[in-house]
This record gives structure tokens, sequence and C-alpha cells, in this order.
């Protein structure tokens, strides 16, 4: 057992065979002889007449010189002669707690008459020598029950615990050894329930342990609270007191334990040990705590962890929460060329971060080229293939803010390239799959999409809702309306409830694509209900976090249906959604996008134009707000069109694929007698709506 040194050492000499007790020192020659000639008794005579002991001090002395010879099974033999609860009736009157005496002094427990505290120390080492050898023989569950014997022992000689003084050394030593060796014992004997308590009562019992012990048990309380696969019952109301944080399964007390350990190795009463970071980096991983996980690492003293190593964590935990500024920081400091700036895990993160950001995409190329350059080899297959994926999500980014179309179809057709090359080296990646099926999807190379989204569905079993909505998304493109339904449904089946909101928005939007604009309402009303049962579950105290973790977003909800009332020209109850809209979120471009759209369909441009110009002013890259201003300044007469062809460019150079922008387009440039021009973009216009998806392709990713 961890920890545990062998006891009797000062009494027990083997280079002078000696053994002393009250004073008085004996060789145990003649006593070993008598041993190995299986006269126990003969032996134990000898030790009681040669030190002046009685019965139980003499079985102990003697079962311990057997089990340090390594005489197990005769030391079973001996110890199985004591009585221990005789033995704790003889102590409890003189190994009482410290009491005040008349004159106001305070009475030490070796100054009451009677039995001492070398002595019960003897008989309670014996009996925890006996639990050693019960385990050395494989009796597992006798030896917990002999080691529990021990410590309910000591707790009816110190009613109140151990004192922190006047206790002698080798009495607290068999308790301390006790108190860590019986979880142990449970656990081997599969007894899971048992070792829980028995952690716990180490953990909450006064056995003034001193703070290696104590780190031992929680440590080992911890890792069988995460790896055993036993959930076990969180502390009873007894021990829980008043204001203090209560564990509510195991994951949260492992967490609080080794938050514990970490705070004792800042205080400088443990040893830094770095097993108890790598538990509490798993535990706080499964839980997506990573930002806590953060913290501890920036508390940790410099010196105990490489710095590089610490930047390096630190980026991984701040990207997994979210934090990507922070996280790019970190990882430009680690990759700097005085640091380690050809490492590949850093290089292959930051353009990660990266791929996520239009404007940071061209650095993410870097990155990833790099950590291309240096995954070369046989080994290293696996990395330059997410090397490759990473280059080929950047490149695909970059094209968004390129300043041409020539630039953007440039980077468009190298980032699928790249995704190619990583597909041929990463033939089973899942992941790679779901992006490449997005990308084609995005440049309208449809069946190649089809094909690559069908095949994420099935690598995944169906277990993933983005790979249903890709696949429902691509074949609305194709025009492909019931068999996207189809697979809509089959989505349903293999989904959680609280998961389902965007596909009831993706069935809406079917049955909208379809002039099935009533039926359009019952997917809506499923949504209501979903998030009429999501706010119960928060309860009245719903704050800010609760929010961003909605599985249904309500504002959108009621912005859909406001969009759907609309539609089928039902303005009061447009308005009514767009008032519930507005409580949740005030001002919102989309929200004004919807009101301009209502004026406009009522006649009254000159609000139309006011919301629109209001949207772009919340959000100027409102790409739909800029097409509809646009439409409606071309209404305007031809002093309005270069205005009206500014804001469609806009649009496009945004949204290059949109239809409806084109189409706007074509018109201005009727309007202004480029003939030529308007063909092309009525031309693009018309073969983009035979490829148009019910949503944008990005919104799967």
């Amino acid at each position: 057992m961890s920890g545990e040194s062998e006891l009797g050492q000062d009494d027990v000499d083997p280079s002078v065979r000696k053994v002393c007790a009250n004073g008085i020192c004996m060789q145990t020659n003649v006593v070993e002889a008598k041993l190995d000639e299986g006269n126990i008794q003969e032996a134990e005579s000898a030790l009681r007449e040669g030190l002046s002991l009685n019965f139980e001090e003499a079985r102990a002395l003697l079962g311990r010189l057997e089990y340090q010879r390594g005489n197990v099974e005769s030391a079973l033999r001996v110890f199985d002669g004591i009585d221990l609860q005789a033995a704790i009736q003889k102590m409890q009157p003189s190994l009482t707690e410290k009491q005040p005496s008349k004159k106001g002094r305070t009475r030490s427990i070796e100054s009451v008459p009677g039995i001492s505290q070398h002595a019960a120390g003897l008989v309670l080492e014996a009996i925890y020598l006996k639990a050693k050898s019960l385990q050395k023989l494989g009796r597992l569950t006798e030896a917990a029950r002999e080691c529990l014997s021990v410590l309910d022992a000591v707790e009816k000689i110190f009613d109140n615990g151990i004192p922190d003084v006047l206790v002698e050394n080798k009495l607290q030593e068999t308790v301390s050894h006790a108190v860590e060796l019986l979880p142990e014992l449970w656990k081997q004997a599969g007894c899971y329930s048992e070792a829980m308590s028995a952690y716990r009562r180490a953990l909450l019992s006064q056995w003034n342990l001193d703070n290696d012990c104590c780190a031992r048990i929680q440590k080992a309380f911890s890792v069988f609270l995460l790896y055993s696969g036993v959930e076990v019952c969180p502390p009873s109301l007894f021990v829980q007191i008043d204001g203090s944080y209560v564990p509510r399964n195991n994951l949260e007390e492992a967490i609080l334990l080794l938050m514990i350990l970490m705070r004792k190795v800042y205080l400088g009463k443990i040893k830094w040990d770095p097993s108890v970071l790598e538990h509490l980096t798993f535990a706080l991983s499964v839980c997506s705590q990573t930002s806590v996980l953060a913290k501890q690492l920036e508390e940790v003293m410099p010196g105990v962890l490489n710095r590089i190593d610490r930047w390096r964590s630190l980026a991984l935990c701040y990207s997994a929460a979210g934090q990507n500024k922070t996280a790019l920081s970190l990882l430009r400091k680690s990759l700097h060329k005085d640091e380690e700036p050809d490492d590949v895990l850093s290089l292959l993160l930051a353009a990660k971060i990266c791929s996520d950001d239009v404007f940071l995409a061209a650095e993410g190329v870097k990155y990833a080229q790099r950590a291309i350059t240096n995954a070369q080899g046989g080994s290293n297959e696996h990395l330059k293939g997410v090397g490759l994926r990473m280059l080929g999500l950047c490149l695909g980014k970059q094209a968004k803010v390129a300043t041409s179309d020539f630039e953007r179809s440039r980077l468009q057709s190298e980032a699928l390239k790249s995704l190619d090359a990583a597909m041929a080296l990463e033939h089973e990646n899942s992941d790679l799959m779901f992006e490449l099926g997005v990308q084609y999807a995005q440049h309208r190379n449809l069946d190649a999409a089809l094909q690559y989204a069908r095949k994420y569905v099935d690598v995944t079993g169906g277990s993933t809702l983005r790979g249903w909505r890709l696949l429902a998304l691509v074949l609305s493109a194709h025009q492909r309306y019931s068999e996207a339904e189809v697979v809509t449904d089959a989505a349903f089946d293999e989904t959680a409830k609280w998961d389902q909101g965007p596909l009831l928005r993706m069935k809406a939007k079917l049955k909208i694509s379809q002039s099935q604009y009533i039926d359009a309402i019952e997917p809506y009303r499923h949504l209501l209900s979903l998030v009429q049962a999501q706010r119960k579950s928060y309860g009245p105290f719903r704050n800010a976090p609760q929010v961003e973790e909605d599985k249904v977003n309500e504002y959108e909800v009621w912005h859909g249906l406001a969009n759907l009332y609309s539609t089928l020209s039902h303005f009061k109850d447009a308005e009514t959604c767009l008032e519930k809209a507005r409580d949740l979120i005030e001002y919102s471009a989309d929200t004004l996008h919807t009101e301009g759209m209502m004026f406009e369909r009522q006649g009254e441009n000159d609000k139309a134009l006011a919301a629109y110009v209001n949207a772009l002013i919340v959000e100027p890259n409102h790409v739909q707000c800029k097409i509809l201003l646009g439409a409606l300044m071309t209404k305007m007469g031809p002093k309005m069109l270069s205005l009206a062809r500014a804001l469609l460019s806009d649009a496009l150079k945004i949204e290059p694929t949109n239809r409806v922008a084109w189409y706007h387009l074509g018109l201005v440039h009727r309007d202004d007698g480029r003939v030529t021009d308007a063909a092309d973009c009525f031309q693009a216009a018309c073969m983009l709506e035979e490829s148009d998806p019910i949503e944008s392709f990005s919104s799967v990713i």
C-alpha cells in the first residue's frame, strides 16, 4: 500500500535480535526457537515473563515477530488468540480524552493509571497486522473486517477523535495505516459501497492524519470515483454543513477532492504530484469545464510545469471554452521562433482556431502549411492529413473575404483540393466527409455533396443531427422536397426531443417551399412547446448562461413564425410574434427585416425603407436587408439605380450564391440599359434557383 512503512521497527532489531517493552529488553533467539518448534504458548510465556507483559501484549509482540519473519500463517494463528473487545474494555478507563482537573490544569491521557498508550498501540497494531496477513492470504473480506475493527476500537477509546497532541507515534502510525488500508481492502474484495463509506469515514472523522496520508486517501478516493464505473450515493445529510457545497455525483465529488489536493500543493502542504493534475484534466474535460481547468493551470507555481507545455495546455482549455482569442494569443507565444515554432500539434490547434474566423483564415493557412511541412514521414501521415484538412477549411473561409471573383474561385478550388488530399490519407474520417459534403454543396456540386452526405450518415449510423440536416438540405437543393421530408422524419426517430429544434424549423421551411403555408404552422407549435418545457426545466431563476445553452432558440421561433404569418398576410398575428421576439432581443436586424417586408406587402414603402436602413445600422452586413433595400430603390426611379447596384453588388460579395440578389441586380442592369449584363445576372439567378436549399448550407456547420 502506498505510503506504508513496516510497523514495529523500533522494538525489534534484526541485527541484535532483541525485543523491548516496559523498559526491559530480551533476546529473541529463545522465542524464535520455540516458534520454529510450533510451541506458540511457550514462546508467549517466555515473552510475558521476560518483559512483564499481559496476555494481549505478549501475543501482539509474538505475532508481530512472526509477521516480520515472513511467517504469515503462523502470525495469523498467534493473532487469532487476541480478544480485541476485552482489550478495548480494559483500555477505555485509562485512554480517555484529556479531562480538565479541579485546578484548571489539563490531565494527559498517559497520566491516568492503568494500561498505557503503548499497550493500546501494541494490541491495535496486532489487529492491523492480522488484517495485512489475511490480505496476503487472499482472504480480503475478513481482512477488511479486522481492519474495520481497529478503527471501531479507536473510536471507542477516543470518543471525540484522536487529539492533536500527546498521542504516541506508534499508535498514531497504526491508526493512519489502518485508515488508509481499509478502503483498499473493500475495493479488492469487490465491496464498492463499503469502500466508498470507508473513504468518506477516513476523510470526515478525526483521525489526526498527517498531510501526506490524507492526500493519498483523497487521491485514491478521487481515482475510485472517476474510473470505478460504480455510481455512489452523494454524501448524506448527516455530514453536510450549512452553506457548504455538496457534490451531486461521482464526477463532482472527484473534482472537489482533486481541487483540494491542488490547493494543498499551492499552500506547500504536500509535494507536487503530476498525476493529480492529469486526473483533474480528465474530470473537468468530461464535464466541459475547461475554463476551470485553465484557472488551475494558471495557479501552478512557475517552474513546476514546462512553460511551453503550460501555454499549449492553456490554449487547449481556452479554445474548448470558446475563448479563441486568448487561446490563439498563447499559441502565438509558444510558436515564436525562440520557443517551439515547429510543434505540429500547436500549429494544428492554431490553424483550427483560425478556421473559425474569416479574418484570421489567412493566418491559419500559414499555420496549416507549416504543420504539413513538419508532419512529413510515414509515422506522421495522420497529422499530415489533419494539416491538409485545416488548410482546406482555412482556404474556404479566406475565400469568403476575397476581393475579387477570380481570387474567390482560386481559393475555393484550393480548399477542395486540400480536403480531397486529406481524404486520401484519412479514408474513415467522418468529420472530413461532412466538411467535404458542405464544401461541395456550397459550390453547388450537389451530386458530390449528396454522395458525402449519405456516406457521413452511414458511417455515423445516423447518430448525429448535422448529418441528417446536411442530407435534407442537399435534397432540397435538388428540389426533391418529398425525399427531404422523409429524411427529416427519419432524423426525428434518431434524435432526442430536446435536439429536435433545427429539424422542426427545417420541416416548416420544407412546407413553405412547397407553398403549404398552413401546414408549416404545426412545426412551429411543436417548437413553442419545446420552448415552454425548456423554460420550466430552468425554473424561475433563469440566467444568461442558461439562455445561451438553450437547445431551442426562442427568438428564432417567434421570428420564423412572424415571417410565416407575414407571407400569409396575417399581419396582426405577425406583429404579435414580432413583439415576442423584441421582448427577447430588443434591437435585431432580423426583426427589422421582417418589419420591412410587412410594410412593403402593405404598400408602405417609406416605412419599409426606414426599417431596412435601421437594420443595416444594427448589422451592416445583413445580406437580406441589402437586397430588399436595393430592390426598393430600383422602384424609385433612374436616379437611385447606382445606389441600388452598389447595395446588391455588396450583398453578392458577402453571399455570391444568393439568387435573389442576382435577380434584382439583373433588374437594375435592365432598367439602366445594360441588356447583356442583365441577361448574365438573370441566367445566374436561374441556375442558382435550380440548386437553392431551404436554408444556407453554412447553417449546419
